[in-house]
Formats: C-alpha cells, structure tokens, sequence
C-alpha cells in the first residue's frame, strides 16, 4: 500500500510538489481553503478533503506551503496536531517568520508530533521540475524520516540544525539577496541605458561573466524583456517576506537599509496599481525614477 502524506496549500508552488508527490508514488491527501484547485489534482488520484486535519493519518505526514504567517496560524491547530499523533511530522514549506514557526512547535509537540520548518527556494516551474532547494530545521530524527519526501520535490536539502526556526531565517535572508539583485541589476541598467549602452548589451555581459549564476542569468532575462506580467511570484507576496525580514532585522538590532529601500520599492509597486505583476516588477521603481520607459 502506497504511503499517504497529507498536503495543504495548492497554489502554484504546492500544486507544483503535491503533483510530484503523486508522481512518486504516495498516495496524496489535499486540502485547499478554494476546492476547485485541487481538480487536477483528484483528477490525477489525489483525495479532497474537508478539513486539514482531514489530510493527516496517525503517525504520518503532512505538508504544508500557504501564503503567510496567519495561514499557517490557521490550519496549525490542535486538531491537526491531534489527527498527527505520537509520531507525526508537519513539514511547514511556507515562507513565515522564525517566530512563528517557534511558537506552533509546542502545539505539535503536545500530542507526541513534531514540526519542521522546510521553507523553499525556487519558482513554480522549478517546482514542477523537481529542482527545490529545501532548508531546513527541527528535530534530526523527525527530518531524517522525511528525506524521502524531500528526495520526492526538490533537488537538495540544507540542513541547519535543530533550532526549529532556523530554516525561516536562512529562507528569509535568501529572499532579501534575490531581490537585492533584481534591484541591483535595475539600477546598473538605468545607468546603462541613460549612458547609451542597452540594458540587453549590459546584462547579457555580466551574467556570461562576472554574475554567472541562477538568479542574475534567470531575472535579468526577465529585466532585458520587460516581463513581469508572467506571474510566479507575485508583488504582495514579496512585500511580505521584506517585511517580515525587516521584522526580523529590528528584533536582532541588525541595520539593514537596502532591505528598507526594497520594502519602500514594494509598496510604491502596490500604489502604482502594480499588485499583479511579477516580483521582479521592483525594477520598475529605478525606472520611474530614471525617467525612462522600458518596453
């Protein structure tokens, strides 16, 4: 009989992984707040649920991947924890402050369950492809037991310890380092451009050289096109994790003003109309401020 693991959250990142689970094999318990996402996924076998303690089996394990810290407040309840039992494991995927993720551990802990911050770097499409990378934190034996769920939607893991809300810390400083680049590569094009030399000519350049590497060679394509209305990871979103990094930075005294400039790019993003774009959208704010247009 095939294993049965419990998943909550189907937006395109956890539709993404809970069909690669299917595609290994397990036998996949989905719960979404909207039902009518999960259709493909019953389509392919998956069994809808009512309830998110509906998608867990005693002793087994339940993913989850929702939008932010109040979601998974929501569905992190003694229910689900309860449903876990001695022996369950909750593999938090979502992106939420390390703060939160240490105070619903005890709940899991209560009823013999454990928790696992497992937060991931990686867009949609690289979540369909299987190629995640996944941090995380929490218990060594607890983490040990779901490798094979790792192994089943991502192409490596990073361990980081026992603290359990250490993964949130190192998924939220990724965050700020790949939007620290989208800017960066904003403001050097805007010189560019300003300068007459092309924001293609620029970027291919430099992501051939000196910025070889996924997030330069993947953002500045999207830079050099102008597209941003290709969704994967929307403004709101990013606004959302800048700020809960900011949060982060002023509880630890750690000034970091680039990450208050990127926080100030989002929400100038939001009162430009721009909440359904692209998060590589920030570029638009030294744009606006270069007086150029970028077709």
């Amino acid at each position: 009989m095939a294993e049965s693991i419990g998943f909550i959250g189907l937006g395109q990142m956890g539709s993404a992984m809970a069909a690669n689970l299917l595609s290994a094999g397990f036998a996949v318990r989905v719960y979404n707040r909207t039902p009518e996402r999960a259709k493909p996924l019953v389509d392919r076998g998956a069994i809808l649920t009512a309830s998110p303690e509906q998608t867990a089996t005693p002793g087994g394990i339940v993913v989850s991947i929702v939008s932010d810290d109040r979601a998974l407040e929501a569905i992190s309840t003694d229910a689900l924890a309860s449903a876990l039992g001695k022996g369950g494991v909750h593999l938090s995927m979502s992106t939420v402050s390390p703060e939160t993720t240490r105070r619903l551990a005890p709940i899991f802990a209560s009823h013999g369950a454990t928790l696992i911050a497992a937060p991931v770097f990686g867009r949609p499409e690289a979540a369909a492809a299987r190629k995640l990378w996944i941090c995380a934190s929490g218990p060594a034996g607890a983490k040990q037991r779901v490798r094979h769920v790792f192994d089943a939607m991502g192409q490596g893991v990073f361990d980081f310890g026992e603290e359990v809300g250490a993964a949130n810390v190192v998924k939220l400083a990724g965050n700020f380092l790949l939007t620290a680049a989208i800017e960066a590569m904003a403001e050097a094009s805007v010189l560019a451009e300003k300068n007459g030399v092309s924001r293609e000519a620029l970027l291919e350049m430099f992501t051939q050289t000196l910025f070889n590497c996924p997030i330069y060679v993947n953002y500045s394509r999207r830079l050099i096109d102008a597209d941003f209305d290709r969704v994967g990871f929307p403004i709101p979103l990013a606004l959302k994790d800048m700020r809960l990094a900011r949060d982060m930075a002023s509880a630890s005294n750690a000034p970091l003003p680039i990450l208050s400039l990127l926080c100030d790019r989002y929400v100038s993003a939001l009162a430009k109309g721009r909440a359904n774009m692209d998060a590589s959208a920030i570029a638009l704010g030294a744009v606006d401020d270069a007086n150029l247009k970028w077709d």
